[in-house]
């Protein structure tokens, strides 16, 4: 059975083995907690955390925040969102989203939002995010500088 619940500034390092199968370029677990409770946190960005039982780290987690927009007006943005590869199959993904759904209704929000790679190795994402009744909206283009 899973729980899932919400990680606070003092629990972000317990995302970090998690979200480093997502973003393996993250670096040390000092510089990830840093990052996220520096940089992205006075931002509104919140981690959710799907626990099974006896293991102390989440085995699904999902990065998010709340945004305004003239396009999509209010909207909850799923920033990050994975489950160990070891845990995939069990619905840890669903709980995730459940939950966010759940927050942004709470919220106030009228959407929820998430950008997903390309490929046929985000297959398995890809559908979970159609289950969960997401539909594809438009391209999301990028330049790097």
């Amino acid at each position: 059975m899973s729980i899932i619940r919400e990680l606070d500034a003092q629990n972000t390092h317990l995302a970090y083995k998690t979200l480093l199968e997502l973003e393996p370029h993250l670096g040390s677990q000092e510089e990830f907690v840093r990052q996220v409770n520096q940089h992205l946190r006075p931002e509104r960005y919140r981690l959710i955390g799907s626990f099974e039982d006896d293991i102390d780290t989440p085995v699904a987690i999902a990065g998010f925040r709340t945004l305004h927009s003239l396009a999509w007006s209010y909207y909850l943005y799923v920033d990050d969102m994975i489950t160990r590869a070891a845990f995939r199959g069990r619905g840890h993904g669903t709980g995730l989203m459940q939950w966010l759904y759940e927050e942004a209704h709470r919220l106030g929000c009228i959407q929820v939002h998430i950008d997903s790679g390309v490929g046929a190795h985000r297959y398995n994402a890809h559908r979970l995010y159609l289950n969960q009744q997401m539909y594809i909206s438009c391209y999301h283009f990028q330049h790097d500088l």
